[in-house]
């Protein structure tokens, strides 16, 4: 068997077991603090984003779920969850995380779970108790809790005070969930607080997850980290803890900008997607982890974003997939290190788009997902349909 044939079988191996989770919001419209820019194919419903999220795995078989929102996809509680579930299933997908929104209404000016109003935050704590509520009635297993909780100048919040005040709230959260769920605590640095953030890095977000509960994990949004850090060794430490639950996928130039993912950095990508691959290679398990798009599609086309996103994280997890891990491990060992960083770079230099082709043929799909959308006449005809009503913009930031 040549060396090519044994990096095509790796590779439709990594291909087979790769899913990426869409998200609803970005195929609404969506845009910065500034401005938001109307899209005539804009899904305005949660019907209207799953047919979106539909035709994406349509041409890529790759996306079998759709995260959701509950402020903006389900309007009314536990009752949306299950019109939604069943709206999924006759799409051929099904939902995916669903994330409490408590950044957003007036209560929450100065904090969600750690308000220093006892009455907002229970209503916090009882709007994250519905959202698991709605996620078990959708059939959904994450539950992603984002806080912008913090303060914006110093001496105007007891940070102590926060953090027990969010370990009680997590706490209470884990005990609802049910064996089947996880709880998965997101953090970012900075905005909208930009003094002190509750949960501002991985390490709070770990000491909060472990605080919960066992089924309590970390997210690792891309994008939510300071300039130059490497996500990559936080990925390994969390693998290695057993506590990397899911991402949320973009890339960016400054800060949380929601670009398109390899947009900027696809080396970052790679080295992300290479210590998952390396750690699975080591111990032999699965790494159990959502990979899940986060991404703001205010000026490129919503769908046809959606399915570069896809494609490019395929392109760089087969990438990954190609690397020589025995030849790695014994470079490492050695401390050869020239010969440790060629052998990684090789990988990610190598051109797999022709195998990702042969792939997509196997599994009776176009050689070319986007264009094939663009082909299949859907964007033309739901621009069409939805542009004649109001269109509605998203609150979402």
């Amino acid at each position: 068997m040549s060396l090519k044939t044994k990096q095509e079988e790796r590779i439709f191996r990594a291909l087979d077991a790769f899913a990426i989770e869409l998200p609803s919001w970005a195929f609404a419209n969506t845009g910065t603090r500034f401005g938001k820019f109307l899209d005539p194919s804009a899904a305005s419903n949660i019907g209207e984003k799953l047919a979106d999220a539909a035709e994406v795995n349509k041409v890529t078989r790759c996306c079998p779920s759709m995260a959701v929102h509950v402020e903006w996809d389900f309007p009314d509680g536990v009752a949306s969850a299950g019109l939604a579930a069943q709206l999924a299933r006759n799409h051929g997908v099904q939902i995916g995380s669903v994330s409490p929104n408590v950044f957003q209404d007036q209560q929450y000016k100065y904090g969600s779970l750690a308000n220093p109003d006892i009455a907002v935050r229970t209503k916090a704590l009882d709007h994250i108790l519905d959202s698991i509520s709605m996620a078990q009635a959708a059939g959904s297993r994450d539950v992603t809790p984002w806080f912008t909780d913090g303060s914006n100048y110093p001496g105007t919040a007891n940070m102590r005070q926060h953090k027990r005040w969010f370990e009680e709230g997590l706490a209470v959260a884990h005990g609802a969930l049910a064996p089947n769920q996880r709880l998965l605590i997101e953090y970012k640095p900075f905005e909208p607080a930009f003094y002190h953030t509750d949960i501002a890095d991985w390490g709070m977000a770990l000491r909060l997850a472990k605080a919960a509960g066992p089924q309590a994990r970390v997210l690792v949004d891309t994008g939510h980290h300071y300039q130059t850090q490497n996500i990559e060794q936080i990925v390994a430490w969390l693998l290695d803890d057993g506590m990397l639950g899911g991402f949320h996928l973009n890339d960016r130039r400054y800060a949380d900008d929601d670009l398109t993912l390899g947009s900027i950095d696809p080396y970052q990508v790679f080295r992300i997607f290479n210590e998952i691959n390396h750690f699975e290679w080591e111990t032999g398990a699965t790494a159990d982890i959502a990979y899940m798009v986060d991404q703001s599609h205010n000026l490129k086309p919503k769908a046809e974003e959606m399915i570069q996103t896809v494609m490019m994280a395929q392109e760089i997890q087969a990438k990954a997939a190609i690397v020589d891990r025995q030849n790695l491990a014994i470079h490492q060992a050695s401390c050869s290190l020239i010969d440790a960083e060629e052998c990684l770079k090789s990988a990610f230099y190598t051109d797999v788009r022709a195998t990702l082709v042969e792939w997509r043929r196997w599994k009776g799909l176009a050689p070319n997902p986007l264009k094939a959308f663009r082909g299949s006449g859907y964007l033309e005809r739901v621009s069409k349909e939805r542009s004649g009503r109001a269109q509605a913009v998203s609150s979402y930031a």
